[in-house]
């Protein structure tokens, strides 16, 4: 789902940069004012685990390719305004060091799949979980459907703004500047990955990591679920797991474990749309000459990634290097969002001299 530089004109890129940069203006203010020092530590590693679900790309008839997001979960969690915090600095990170979606870009993805996507989920979430107790079945299945609703409202969006690039910026006799390929291709490929793919994986871990919580840390709820989360579990209920399954281990154990898994995103055969090589893309079934003129100009935009497709400069230890660019994204996600988090409590701390007040998102 992330677009790489030259898919999209320099036009639609201005415009996506002029609704994601506000967006995160207030998401940054929004969040100061909710978050509390003790939730920081759950928004770094929510935002960790985003980067690394992102990460495995999953392989779809005709080489496209798809991927979960967890910006629903985190919106159910700390509220979409917090999602947006979290994904946004994932997908920056992405960019910039590993080349995974265009710096370019950048706010086109960020409008997807950090704002679009929670905000999408969460409404989705409340409308279907309504007044029911916090325990109740019905709200995971709430979580897991916001999930599916979520990710493919982010994918169809994708899919619009690739698709109506032949269609906005071509030259004189026709030819494709950008995108090349059409609304009646984009829509399709694009709703095969996430309805068939991407959809059940999103709503499994967004159901999953609700349903956890809810049992074990409700606490952690707080946020989005003010007097519900306080309700005494009922004697059916587990209680929080003891000693080495405590929630804050049961975390970190995840995230060690889909950063062990983390290879798995190499059985993926290519980008979607030829996205990782436009020199790949099959220039005869588009009807085409040559490779998009502005796509051609705007392809390698962003020279400077570390470690450029998950993958060492040398092309060898792919395997190898998955793991350290899991590692190292978990690393510098986590820690960017922790000082932010820690950061807008201070600041708000410094503004009002009291803790931050919790208000429903």
């Amino acid at each position: 789902m992330h677009i790489p530089d030259g898919y999209l004109s320099p036009q639609t890129c201005a415009a996506a940069y002029a609704v994601a940069v506000p967006t995160l203006a207030v998401a940054s203010r929004r969040v100061s004012a909710v978050l509390r020092t003790k939730q920081v530590p759950l928004l770094a590693m929510f935002a960790a685990v985003s980067f690394l679900v992102m990460m495995f790309n999953v392989p779809i008839p005709d080489g496209t390719t798809a991927h979960a997001v967890g910006a629903v979960i985190i919106a159910i969690v700390l509220g979409p305004w917090a999602a947006v915090i979290a994904v946004s600095v994932a997908l920056l990170f992405q960019a910039l060091l590993f080349g995974d979606g265009g710096v370019l870009a950048y706010g086109a993805n960020v409008v997807n799949m950090a704002i679009l996507m929670p905000f999408v989920g969460y409404a989705g979430y409340r409308l279907i979980a309504g007044r029911s107790a916090l325990t109740a079945t019905r709200r995971v299945v709430a979580a897991g459907l916001a999930g599916f609703v979520g990710i493919n409202a982010a994918g169809l969006a994708t899919a619009i703004e690739l698709g109506i690039q032949p269609d906005l910026f071509h030259t004189a006799a026709g030819a494709p500047l950008y995108s090349p390929y059409h609304l009646s291709q984009s829509i399709p490929a694009m709703a095969l990955a996430h309805v068939i793919v991407a959809g059940p994986v999103e709503a499994v871990l967004t159901a999953g990591v609700f349903g956890y919580l809810v049992r074990a840390n409700p606490s952690a709820l707080a946020a989005t679920h003010p007097g519900l989360s306080g309700e005494p579990s009922s004697s059916s209920t587990p209680s929080r797991p003891p000693g080495l399954l405590s929630p804050a281990r049961v975390a970190v154990g995840f995230v060690v474990l889909l950063a062990a898994l983390s290879p798995l995103g190499l059985l993926a055969p290519g980008g979607a749309f030829g996205e990782n090589a436009p020199d790949d893309l099959p220039l005869a079934d588009l009807g085409l000459d040559a490779i998009p003129a502005g796509m051609e100009r705007y392809a390698g935009f962003w020279s400077h990634t570390l470690l450029g497709d998950y993958g060492f400069a040398d092309g060898q230890n792919a395997t190898l290097a998955y793991w350290v660019c899991a590692v190292l994204g978990i690393a510098i996600v986590g820690i960017a969002v922790y000082a932010a988090g820690r950061l807008f409590v201070w600041t708000t701390r410094g503004r009002s001299g009291r803790t931050p007040v919790q208000v429903h998102s």
